[in-house]
């Protein structure tokens, strides 16, 4: 088989293969967003973590390099009420820590911050006009999101169920990701904040290609080319990877982490609130173990984070993970230690044999 069983996303992104970048803040910048893309696949840059002059000089380095469809990822949650009980008790929880690694529990601590999609960013867009445009955790407001349509943007955003797909597609996606359990970092989940009724892709997928009429992309661990065999056996138009890419040279990965990725087992993982205050699915650490997975006083998203940032700054040059947020999904085992543009065509070419093969 030369051809795929469905191309309505290559269609619609104007891209050659349905293998899509996974927006992973922090380790994904404009080299990887360019690899993947001249691979002709779908090069997503994440923005979350990122201001808009940032923003700015990435795109700029994207666009001098190539010519092809991206991605532009936004996160649209509401800004946290700062609540300093639950500070309080979140700082005391850490405490302990705080004396052990010999920082002041008293200190003063940064505050950690994602922007949510606002007009600033909205004012790229209009600017740079990517081809696509996705959000997590829902959508913007309408005149934003209206805005970014008037541009020609494709917009996609991700569901964790089958009512939040519906919803998508009423509010006008031209595509939905179905994010299963499985998927690493956080969880999409935006109109229901019980993350232990969500369900895993192999269930998830196949009930929203029924529930919607846009082209579904399927995401949560998948890892190789059975992965994306079964995504398309279930109704989907394309897969969305982000475990898989972390493993590339590109990845801005510490080493720890990286190294934490290579001995990653099928159970190492699980969905904790303790490093932003916000579902997530990362390998399991010492902070893990001791205070989560989920944790009643960890601060609003994305605040608890603040209190981890002292924490990290002196046990990670020792070598240690024990506070770091070591992101990952379900498939960690499968990854392959190669170039980003070489992955995308090797995941479509194996692919396609096995698609050959059926």
């Amino acid at each position: 088989m030369k051809t795929w069983p469905d191309n309505r996303i290559q269609t619609l992104f104007g891209i050659e293969l349905p293998i899509i970048l996974a927006p992973m803040a922090g380790p994904v910048l404009s080299d990887m967003v360019i690899a993947v893309a001249e691979a002709g696949g779908l090069g997503s840059l994440p923005c979350a973590l990122l201001n808009a002059e940032q923003i700015r000089s990435e795109l700029n380095l994207i666009r001098q390099r190539t010519a092809r469809p991206i991605n532009l990822n936004f996160f649209c949650h509401k800004p946290p009420k700062i609540d300093a009980n639950r500070e309080n008790e979140w700082r005391k929880r850490l405490a302990p820590y705080y004396l052990e690694l010999g920082v002041d529990p008293k200190a003063p601590i940064p505050m950690s911050n994602r922007t949510p999609f606002d007009a600033a960013m909205c004012d790229l867009v209009e600017e740079f006009k990517p081809e696509v445009v996705s959000f997590h955790f829902g959508l913007p407001h309408r005149k934003l999101l209206d805005r970014v349509a008037a541009t020609g943007a494709k917009i996609i955003s991700s569901a964790t169920s089958v009512e939040e797909a519906i919803w998508l597609e009423q509010e006008g996606c031209d595509a939905i990701i179905a994010q299963g359990a499985e998927a690493g970092g956080h969880q999409a989940t935006f109109l229901r904040d019980d993350i232990s009724r969500q369900i895993g892709t192999m269930a998830l997928v196949p009930q929203v290609v029924d529930a919607v009429n846009v082209p579904v992309i399927a995401a949560g661990g998948i890892g190789d080319a059975r992965g994306i065999v079964a995504a398309f056996a279930l109704g989907a138009s394309a897969v969305q990877l982000g475990t898989a890419y972390l493993f590339c040279p590109e990845a801005k990965l510490p080493p720890i982490h990286r190294e934490a990725l290579r001995k990653a087992k099928s159970d190492d993982t699980v969905l904790t609130n303790v490093f932003t205050g916000r579902p997530a699915r990362g390998i399991v650490n010492r902070l893990i173990r001791e205070v989560g997975p989920m944790s009643d006083v960890a601060p609003e998203f994305p605040l608890a984070g603040g209190a981890l940032a002292p924490l990290r700054f002196k046990s990670e040059p020792t070598g240690s993970g024990d506070f770091m947020s070591l992101w990952s999904g379900q498939a960690a085992a499968l990854g392959r230690e190669l170039p980003a543009g070489e992955l995308t065509k090797l995941l479509a070419e194996e692919t396609l044999a096995k698609l050959a093969a059926c």
